[in-house]
């Protein structure tokens, strides 16, 4: 059975949703502690599968995600780029997004090039949305046709599956200059965007998530964790059958993901 690493510390609230949605695609999910991996880095060595729950890291005191991405800048980051090396899925939702950011993992190197010794300063990064409030909605999103997101790429287009939840107060992403952005587009990484009629914080591009060159790392800021039985659907109850006999938009990433695992044969 494929094993699932989830990362908590203080603050994180999301977990058990990222556990359950691991548990839906037939993965194991593990709780650990921020503190456990920072005095044994290696347990990572141990797991098929890694999330980065959402929530409230360290109360996001001094910026969200700030403190919990600083620790594992220091310890953690190499260890993370060897489990994207042997090919294990990461996903980053939300307060995971914007430690994935700050810690070095996302965007990640270019295409062909190696992964820094040491994490890089980020070129990106999820600023206050521009209504300067926090939004807790469902928001219509869209999957890019050319992504490489091993989560996303080939995910349905029907927009009764493409709705997703978010709830932050910094989201919106921004980039170092347009050259990055561009980078990113060209180079296949944004991994979901936002309908252009629904882009709820500002983001640059409507980009709701990206992921590293090999496609395995995913961030983002909606909760694809929080829409993994249809009955999470706001509407729900008014889908007909013919739309329900599929799976919803958010456990279809985790199973695209588990597939990608068993079929890189990381067990």
């Amino acid at each position: 059975m494929l094993r699932a690493l989830i990362v908590t510390t203080a603050g994180i609230n999301c977990d058990q949703e990222l556990a359950e949605a691991f548990q839906l695609v037939g993965a194991e999910p593990h709780f650990l502690h921020l503190k456990t991996l920072l005095a044994k880095p290696k347990r990572i060595e141990q797991f098929e599968l890694i999330g980065l729950p959402g929530g409230f890291s360290y109360g996001d005191a001094v910026a969200a995600g700030r403190i919990a991405a600083q620790l594992m800048r220091r310890e953690l980051y190499p260890a993370f780029v060897k489990a994207v090396e042997r090919g294990v899925p990461i996903i980053a939702p939300c307060n995971g997004f914007q430690i994935a950011v700050q810690m070095g993992l996302l965007p990640g190197p270019a295409t062909g090039e190696p992964w820094p010794s040491v994490a890089p300063q980020p070129i990106v990064a999820l600023g206050d949305n521009q209504s300067a409030r926090i939004i807790d909605k469902w928001v219509e999103v869209q999957v890019p046709s050319q992504t490489r997101c091993v989560w996303t790429a080939g995910l349905s287009a029907d927009s009764h599956l493409q709705l997703l939840p978010i709830a932050h107060g910094e989201g919106r992403f921004m980039a170092t200059s347009p050259s990055v952005v561009q980078g990113l587009e060209s180079a296949g990484q944004i991994a979901i965007r936002y309908a252009d009629h629904d882009n709820p914080n500002g983001s640059t591009d409507n980009i709701a998530g990206i992921c590293d060159a090999s496609g395995l790392v995913l961030g983002l800021m909606p909760h694809p964790e929080r829409y993994t039985v249809w009955e999470h659907h706001p509407t729900w109850t008014r889908l007909p059958q013919s739309i329900r006999r599929s799976q919803p938009f958010g456990i279809q990433m985790f199973e695209k993901a588990a597939e990608h695992a068993r079929s890189a044969a990381v067990l």
